[in-house]
């Protein structure tokens, strides 16, 4: 497994943690007052993401965005729709010895569409005075 991919599965890890962490109330809150999205509609674009990177990896070129979660406040089709995802992704590269700089690429650029979630979603959890499960809140740091 290449450091960019060990990278991302902990990534993954982390996001899949703090979803099953929230029940619906959860999925469904806001950034406080802010003009927001909920944490459901964040979550969506993460497994959007994870899907859409996945084709990229597969056809070596981007195909476009889009996401099959259905129910983004829904707990349950959300934990399913992130592991579904990351299988996907893994199978993805799974196949190749190496993969091709534009499949590295992909990766680096997925990874760095996850991690600007978590940074987003700290604000959302913070700003709803959820807490933050174990293994996310000594990665950053937070209280």
């Amino acid at each position: 497994m290449s450091p960019s991919l060990r990278r991302l599965v902990a990534a993954f890890e982390l996001t899949d943690e703090l979803a099953a962490s929230l029940e619906a109330p959860g999925l469904n809150a806001r950034n406080g007052a802010a003009r927001s999205n909920t944490i459901g509609s964040q979550l969506w674009c993460v497994v959007g993401a994870r899907e859409s990177y996945a084709r990229a990896i597969e056809s070596g070129t981007w195909v476009g965005f889009s996401c099959s979660l259905e129910e983004p406040h829904s707990p349950d089709a959300v934990r399913a729709s992130l592991a579904g995802a990351q299988r996907v992704l893994l199978e993805a590269v799974e196949g190749p010895e190496q993969l091709t700089e534009a499949q590295e690429s992909f990766l680096l650029d997925l990874l760095e569409h996850e991690v600007q979630h978590h940074g987003q979603l700290i604000r959302y959890f913070y700003a709803n005075d959820l807490p933050f499960p174990t293994a996310f809140g000594r990665r950053y740091a937070l209280r």
